[in-house]
């Protein structure tokens, strides 16, 4: 069974990440899978907005560690990072549904969706410090414009969990949704962005997103950054300790 699956709905493409037995853990396959179902659904005329989805108990774990070490060379062509720079490019909206666990990249991914559902199971972390990282996604950027520098520095520096109930109040997720209902919410707004005049819609999120530009060198300059850490003696000691965990 593919651990990325897509299925178009009414003008909706909806990816679930599919590899329960390794809470949703993103390794390169899955970012390579992730950004060709994005391409193809940008330039179809048929698709008007994304939909990201894990399981009922999980979002995503974040990177698959052992997987990411083993193809550790970063680059723009990296596919994680060439699916992060194809998220930050999306002219088409895109909405989340978060449930359970959204670590690391599971948490700045949403900083470039622009409608966030989670229920009261979502655990979201930004752990990049304590394994000697640095943020990625542009989170450095973005996180303070969303939060606030105070907040921002708590998260991405002590790099603690937090709920749905404190991610709503950061302003990180537009709403709170009952657990049996949250697919089918989120999976109703999605259409309801659909079924708007596409390019008002696409003119209105560049609008919004005025700043592309400025994040798009921003996460270069993490890029780099997150390599030299990456390589550092420190994260090899970090994440050795995680993978005997």
């Amino acid at each position: 069974m593919s651990t990325i699956q897509v299925k178009d709905d009414n003008g909706v493409r909806i990816i679930t990440f599919n590899r329960p037995d390794k809470r949703n853990a993103l390794n390169l396959q899955m970012y390579t899978q992730l950004t060709e179902y994005l391409i193809q659904g940008e330039s179809d005329n048929e698709i008007l907005a994304f939909m990201f989805r894990g399981q009922a108990d999980c979002f995503t774990s974040g990177n698959d560690v052992a997987d990411f070490l083993q193809n550790s060379g970063l680059g723009a062509d990296h596919p994680a990072f060439r699916f992060l720079f194809c998220l930050l490019d999306l002219k088409k909206p895109v909405i989340a549904a978060v449930t359970g666990a959204a670590v690391g990249i599971g948490t700045t991914m949403l900083l470039h969706c622009d409608l966030v559902y989670a229920d009261n199971s979502a655990k979201f972390q930004l752990p990049f410090v304590q394994l000697a990282l640095v943020p990625e996604a542009g989170a450095s950027l973005l996180l303070p414009q969303v939060v606030g520098q105070a907040k921002a520095s708590e998260l991405l520096m002590l790099g603690e969990s937090f709920n749905a109930t404190q991610a709503h109040s950061y302003g990180l997720i537009n709403e709170i949704i009952d657990s049996e209902t949250i697919f089918d919410f989120a999976l109703e707004r999605a259409h309801k962005l659909a079924a708007l005049p596409p390019i008002s819609l696409q003119t209105t999120k560049k609008l919004i997103r005025y700043n592309r530009e400025e994040v798009r060198e921003q996460m270069k300059k993490e890029l780099v950054e997150f390599e030299a850490r990456l390589a550092s003696e420190e994260a090899k000691a970090r994440f050795a300790a995680f993978l005997k965990r």
